[in-house]
């Protein structure tokens, strides 16, 4: 099936995340003692207070923000496969939630669009739909998979993909790159450390630039699973990113 689906019709993406305060001291009392709850296992396993597991806070969307979006698309363009990229960031997530929300909803909202992500059904695309509900923005059509079949939802998830089937096996985008010769998305920063870059330098064109190059690696390992040729990277077209202040 997947060598049927036509390249155009699917939007690459990757989303950074962060915790919604700096500090575990910066929550309400209330969302302190939910955030000790939601952490007990972890306590126990680890031995390390609610406090000090605050730097886990990006990866729950109750308590974290998206921070940059990048999305990619393959275009063909003088009879060359192009990979256009943009990003949506800034430190005012409802905007951007909006601008992407608006990107999808004017673009990518037929029955043949796709989104693909690497772990997205687990991770990107619920956590873009709970950000949105928590800033009441309506989830656009190809986010939505309430009370659609399973052949219904328009997703790809790269790492299901390879999965074929086996339940347990989690493998890392970076993994899945190094296995069919394509560069490493993770040269310069990983996902660890985009909190820390968020809160302590405020620096979120090198996250957006990070993200970027995980849309491109997601790009280039769905070609490689479909069988296909992998992009140059003479043929990648940034476009100016959408920044929320």
């Amino acid at each position: 099936m997947l060598e049927k689906i036509k390249e155009e019709n699917i939007l690459f993406l990757d989303i950074e995340t962060a915790a919604q305060n700096q500090n575990f001291s910066e929550m309400n009392e209330r969302f302190k003692e939910l955030w000790t709850k939601k952490m007990r296992w972890y306590i126990e396993k680890e031995g390390k207070t609610a406090e000090e597991l605050y730097e886990k806070a990006a990866i729950w969307a109750e308590f974290g923000k998206i921070i940059c979006i990048s999305v990619g698309s393959i275009v063909i363009k003088d009879e060359q496969r192009i990979f256009r990229i943009k990003s949506f960031y800034g430190h005012n997530e409802k905007n951007l939630l909006e601008n992407f929300a608006f990107l999808l909803n004017n673009h990518f909202n037929k029955d043949r669009h796709l989104l693909c992500a690497h772990n997205g059904k687990e991770f990107d695309f619920p956590y873009i739909a709970r950000r949105m509900l928590i800033n009441e923005i309506k989830i656009p059509k190809i986010l939505d998979n309430s009370g659609k079949k399973p052949w219904e939802v328009n997703h790809i998830d790269t790492m299901e993909l390879w999965k074929f089937g086996d339940v347990k096996h989690f493998t890392s985008l970076d993994l899945l790159a190094a296995i069919f010769n394509i560069p490493s998305p993770k040269s310069q920063i990983d996902g660890s450390k985009v909190n820390q870059i968020y809160w302590e330098e405020g620096d979120l064109s090198k996250i957006a630039g990070y993200c970027q190059k995980d849309v491109i690696t997601i790009g280039k390992v769905l070609l490689k699973l479909k069988g296909d040729s992998a992009i140059e990277e003479t043929h990648v077209e940034i476009a100016p990113p959408t920044v929320t202040n």
